[in-house]
């Protein structure tokens, strides 16, 4: 292999890098002084499932995180279709509005869409979207994707999702399932809600808005970041207080480091401002 040819395998091998990252980073500063961050990685996968936005006009701003799931292609057109559609419904959106009248109509039609395409089973996605207005978190979830807010060095989870063991918990208390039944089921983390299922109805809201304080640092984030990295690891990162941009990279290349079969992996951070 001569020498020239060498050297063009490995600059092209940089670029290959350089454009990943390039690619799964995302930063955009705020008009309304929040600073935000985003950033993805394919992990083991030979397809990237996970897809996310950013969105700010007059009426606030909005982030959503969507992670496919389906049959070969299905959950990256499963989680592409959510991402359209929220940002379709939120160009139209009036501050008049409820945000979970927006949410309500956005999570339906994302769903009606999906199975448009695609037959039920084939294309799936868990979804949270998180809307900023006037210094309130207002959020909704289906599925497994994760929200939480980094207040006073601790990472404080909001909702719970739509996974097997909350279920089984819910159920307990209710007095639905028994002690043991609900025990049995408690380790299972399997999702029984998603966008792409047929006669789709439930949405979990705020059950009030959360009132966010200077130096609050709101996170969603993919299954795949919370199977890979631990809460305690996503605090320290968070603690360190970089740049959002920085911390979603550092908190992706906690992922890429780790050993063993991974999933995609998604991150999306914002953080408040001085609130005026």
């Amino acid at each position: 292999m001569s020498v020239p040819y060498l050297t063009v395998c490995i600059l092209c091998a940089f670029l290959g890098i350089a454009f990943l990252y390039r690619f799964c980073l995302v930063f955009r500063s705020s008009r309304e002084g929040y600073e935000t961050g985003a950033c993805k990685t394919i992990g083991s996968r030979e397809i990237q499932m996970d897809y996310f936005t950013i969105e700010e006009n007059e009426n606030g701003l909005l982030a959503v995180l969507a992670d496919g799931m389906g049959k070969e292609a299905g959950g990256r057109i499963a989680a592409k279709t959510v991402i359209r559609v929220f940002k379709e419904i939120f160009e139209t959106y009036n501050m008049a509005d409820h945000p979970s009248y927006f949410f309500k109509k956005a999570f339906q039609t994302a769903n009606r869409e999906i199975l448009k395409q695609m037959d039920e089973g084939r294309g799936m996605a868990a979804v949270s979207a998180v809307m900023i207005q006037g210094g309130f978190l207002f959020y909704g979830i289906v599925g497994n994707v994760k929200i939480a807010v980094f207040r006073n060095e601790e990472l404080i989870p909001l909702g719970t999702g739509h996974t097997v063991d909350v279920l089984a918990q819910d159920k307990y208390v209710e007095g639905i399932l028994t002690r043991e039944d609900a025990l049995s089921m408690l380790q299972e983390k399997r999702i029984y809600n998603y966008l792409g299922k047929d006669g789709f109805k439930e949405i979990q809201f705020y059950d009030k808005p959360v009132r966010l304080q200077e130096g609050d640092v709101v996170a969603v984030f993919s299954n795949g970041m919370q199977e890979s990295v631990t809460w305690k690891e996503m605090e320290d990162c968070l603690a360190r207080k970089k740049s959002c941009k920085r911390m979603a990279f550092d908190l992706v290349e906690l992922v890429n480091q780790k050993k063993g079969d991974k999933d995609n992996a998604s991150v999306i951070l914002i953080r408040v401002g001085e609130m005026t």
